[in-house]
Order: structure tokens, then sequence, then C-alpha cells
């Protein structure tokens, strides 16, 4: 294993990805989900370390940052305007929409198509932009047809208000059904060294060429536990777990782009180091034989 980075913009070492083709990002991310209050609901304890994680995401190189709505809700919104707003002409801000909140830890979707467009309009409000350059269905809700959600985010893509559309939490079946409809850019779910269940879907979308972004990168599970193999891999080569956690993700495929959160400036400097992480091909084998 070796590391490669730059002094400047360490997170550059992760490579690129044109997410739709021409949307072109550093494939290591960085997600806002933690940055709200307990449960995801309210303003941060420390509203300032928040702006200083994401002001020291960028400087670091990050270019794709994740946010939605339901995040507070608006609260990463309103961090990301304070942060980075005018923002500079290489950082993508990704957001979702489909979710309603009704307290700390509550998520009902909700995909009718008066909400989405809402919902987009006030994230444009809140981020201070005119388009969206990915605009995610946060979940696909199952009382509204799956046509009539896609469709009116496909609506907003035509009026110019959204420049990509993306999907959270989706069968390969489910992405093809929805790019009957409109054409899709990313899809984002559930993926890590401990839990791989979206295999099938990561596989379909490095062949279709779609961005597949994985929340909740950093888990290792037992995987890390003290002795282990993963803990004994990280100790030898002075890195952490999660760093080879996030290593083995972008050694996993060239769509896969990493998006861990973290309200800690030093964690996040931690694991955009990840970025120069080079496996070799038999310590990637290592890692996934982990399962």
């Amino acid at each position: 294993m070796s590391t490669e980075t730059s002094p400047a913009t360490p997170a550059a070492a992760s490579g690129t990805f044109a997410i739709g083709g021409d949307l072109s990002v550093n494939r290591l991310g960085f997600g806002t989900m933690q940055l709200t209050g307990p449960g995801v609901w309210g303003e941060p304890a420390d509203r300032t370390g928040a702006i200083a994680v994401l002001r020291r995401a960028v400087e670091l190189g990050v270019t794709l940052i994740d946010t939605a709505d339901a995040y507070g809700p608006f609260v990463t919104d309103g961090l990301i305007r304070e942060a980075l707003h005018p923002y500079a002409d290489d950082v993508t801000i990704a957001t979702k929409v489909g979710f309603t909140r009704q307290g700390p830890h509550a998520w009902t979707p909700l995909g009718r198509p008066e909400y989405l467009r809402q919902q987009t309009e006030l994230n444009l409000r809140h981020l201070g932009v005119d388009r969206i350059d990915l605009l995610q269905l946060h979940r696909i809700d199952p009382k509204v047809p799956l046509d009539d959600q896609i469709g009116e985010l496909a609506a907003l893509q035509s009026e110019g208000k959204v420049r990509h559309i993306g999907l959270s939490e989706v069968t390969v079946d489910e992405v093809e059904a929805a790019r009957a409809v409109a054409p899709i850019a990313s899809v984002q779910n559930l993926f890590n060294l401990s839990n791989r269940r979206a295999s099938e879907l990561l596989d379909y979308s490095g062949a279709e060429g779609i961005a597949f972004i994985p929340w909740f990168p950093l888990a290792t599970g037992e995987l890390a536990g003290e002795g282990s193999a993963l803990a004994s891999l990280a100790a030898a080569h002075g890195s952490t777990p999660g760093q080879l956690a996030l290593a083995w993700l972008l050694h996993r495929s060239p769509v896969m782009l990493p998006i861990p959160g973290t309200s800690s400036v030093a964690h996040l400097e931690e694991n955009v180091a990840a970025a120069g992480i080079r496996l070799s091909d038999d310590e990637f084998a290592a890692l996934t034989a982990l399962d």
C-alpha cells in the first residue's frame, strides 16, 4: 500500500469522476448530515465549528458536498451558504428532496410532485443558487407513482433549475424504471466495507457510468475490532481502519464517490488523507475477504 497526496489539496488524490458525463468532481467528497443537531434535527451545538469544517473541506480539495433539505431541516443548506457562498466554480453542491421531518430521527417519504417542486425551490433559495447541479430523490414514495415523482424532477430540469437527477436507496429495477422517464446521473445507497448489500446496484452503476455515492461509508462494524485483520493491516501501514475503509471503496469502483461526514476538522483531515492511500491488489483482496 502506498500513499499519494498533495500538500495543498489532498482530496484530489482520489481522482475525478464526471457526474452525468459533464460535472467533474474529486471522488472523495463530504456529507453534511453530521453538522446538524442530535437526530439530524436543529442547529449544531457549535455553529462556528461547523462552518470551519465546510471551509476546511474545500481547502483540502473536496469539490462534492452532499446535503438535503431534510437535514435540520434546511440547517445544512444555511451552513453551506454561510461558509462557502459565493461558491467556487469547481464546487458542486448536491442536495435531495422527498422526505418530511416530524422531529429528531423521524423521516417520512413524501413524493407528491407539488411537494418535490416546493422543496426544490426552497433548496435553491436557501443555498443561494439558480440551479442545483445534482438533485436526488431522497426516497421513492410508494404512495405516489414513480413516473410522477421523476417526471416532476425532469420538469424542473427542463426549466433549468436542475442540472442532473439522482436517486437514493433504490434497486436496479427502480433505476431502470426511472431512466425510462429521465436520465439518472447518480444513485446514493448504503454501502461500506461491512455492508455490501448494494453490490448489484454498484456493478450496474459502473457498467452504465452512473455515479455511486455510498452513504455511511466509514462503517466497519466488527471488522475493525481489536486484533482484527482490518485493524492489523491499518496498524501495519500507519493508517486508521476508517481510512482503509475509504481506500477500499475508492479502489472498488471508478464510479464510487464516498462522502464521509464529520463535525470535526481533525477527523475531516484524517478522512481526506485516505484519498492518497493506494491499496495493492493483494491488500484490496484481503479487505474484500473480510465480508
